[in-house]
């Protein structure tokens, strides 16, 4: 069987524990680029094929190998990750955004020039 694609690191072993021939070659950084690129699309494709955690996993090993890659420590990762969910939040409220518009001018101008409301 052809596959031409990346593995991991342990997979020519298996191969060859289960009697086959594996014929392998080690990228170099330009095809690894493209070959972490294609594997985190089919490792998506499978997660959203097949929601769970192990493939999840895999999504987050190909994160992983990204991150060394371009010289990302996975903490760093995880700091900024942090930062955003402080100012912008996360996904838990499960908000749909629609679609906005801008404000009709003359609205605009009346909010701006209005007074505050005071109570007595």
């Amino acid at each position: 069987m052809n596959f031409d694609k990346l593995v991991r690191d342990k997979i020519p072993e298996k191969i060859i524990a289960n009697g086959e021939q594996a014929f392998t070659h080690e990228a170099d950084e330009a095809e690894y680029k493209l070959a972490l690129e294609k594997k985190l699309q089919e490792e998506i494709t499978e997660f959203l094929s097949n929601p769970c955690v192990e493939e999840m996993a895999d999504v987050l090993e190909v994160m992983r190998a990204l991150c060394d890659l371009h010289g990302v420590d996975y903490s760093e990762l995880e700091k900024i990750r942090q930062e955003k969910f402080a100012k912008r939040g996360g996904f838990s409220k499960r908000i749909i955004l629609e679609k906005t518009e801008q404000k009709k001018a003359w609205l605009q101008s009346s909010l701006t020039k209005a007074k505050p409301h005071r109570s007595r």
